[in-house]
């Protein structure tokens, strides 16, 4: 497919965006009152633009090639700057930011680490509609949630991986201890099951856990860090668990240092370039980083 004009109107960037968030043509054009014939013929023409095929045809519907996540979420990106286009010069013109603001955020910093953040944002910000969504810290995660255009701002995990994406802005905002945790008064806690869940195991504690000839394997799997702490309460075993996760444990269970050389997770926000610009990104990461303070 030979490439021509690149430039896309941005009518062009919502059917495409309708299309992967819907699975299909014809969904896409009910979600946006128009014909399915209207949407196929959008969708070819800005294949013809790029030269590249975006989308895989089938009975099922429709999904996105490759090439097609990407312009989907380059395209969530660019609609999502004419949407704040309008916030950031009254904001220019105000010295405030106004406007929705899209967080992504695990579960434990959504809890602990972003309420003070916020509630200081909003007294100094009340035009600030903030819209957060927890998000599971495997996969994408959070990262993965700002790069396809479906967050400004995302509070993620920082590792190797975060850190050098060439189209990611991150910085470190805590660095949390792990801990562990066992019911209270038990006479030997490392002799217990571990309680885990999939999202505690980075590439920054791999090592760490490798060096550990203590812990058992896994013998149970919870769904999130709350669901072990509630189970560790109950006497069911012991887990290994970063600091926020602690902040709803309560007498039924016991935090025991792991020494100098406990492993550490990093916690930071990530953005893209284009949203780290505008006036509300920027103050939310001025809150957030006043939580060290």
């Amino acid at each position: 497919m030979a490439a021509g004009s690149t430039e896309l109107a941005p009518r062009e960037l919502r059917v495409l965006v309708a299309v992967a968030d819907t699975g299909g043509f014809s969904a896409a054009a009910a979600a946006l009152g128009i014909g399915q014939s209207a949407v196929s013929h959008s969708v070819r023409g800005s294949e013809t633009k790029v030269g590249a095929v975006l989308f895989e045809r089938g009975r099922a519907g429709a999904s996105p090639t490759p090439a097609g996540e990407r312009a989907v979420a380059l395209a969530r990106r660019i609609l999502r700057l004419y949407e704040v286009l309008g916030a950031e010069a009254r904001g220019a013109g105000r010295g405030a930011a106004e406007g929705t603001l899209r967080i992504a955020a695990f579960r434990s910093a959504a809890l602990h680490l972003l309420p003070p953040a916020l509630e200081r944002l909003a007294a100094l910000h009340p035009g600030i509609r903030p819209e957060v969504r927890v998000v599971r810290e495997i996969g994408a995660g959070t990262a993965g949630e700002v790069l396809a255009g479906r967050a400004d701002l995302g509070i993620a995990t920082l590792g190797p991986g975060i850190d050098v994406r060439p189209d990611l802005l991150s910085g470190e905002l805590v660095r949390e201890a792990y801990a562990l945790v066992h019911p209270a008064g038990h006479p030997d806690p490392r002799s217990l099951p571990l309680l885990d869940w999939d999202e505690n195991c980075g590439s920054y504690t791999r090592a760490w856990w490798r060096a550990q000839d203590w812990i058992p394997r896994a013998t149970v799997k919870a769904e999130d860090d709350a669901m072990v702490l509630t189970m560790v309460g109950r006497g069911l075993g012991m887990a290994i668990l970063p600091e926020l996760s602690l902040g709803e444990a309560t007498d039924a269970v016991e935090i025991t240092d792991l020494g100098p050389e406990r492993p550490m997770r990093r916690v930071g926000y990530v953005t893209t370039a284009e949203s780290a610009s505008t006036l509300a990104v920027r103050a939310l990461i001025r809150e957030l980083r006043a939580n060290k303070g």
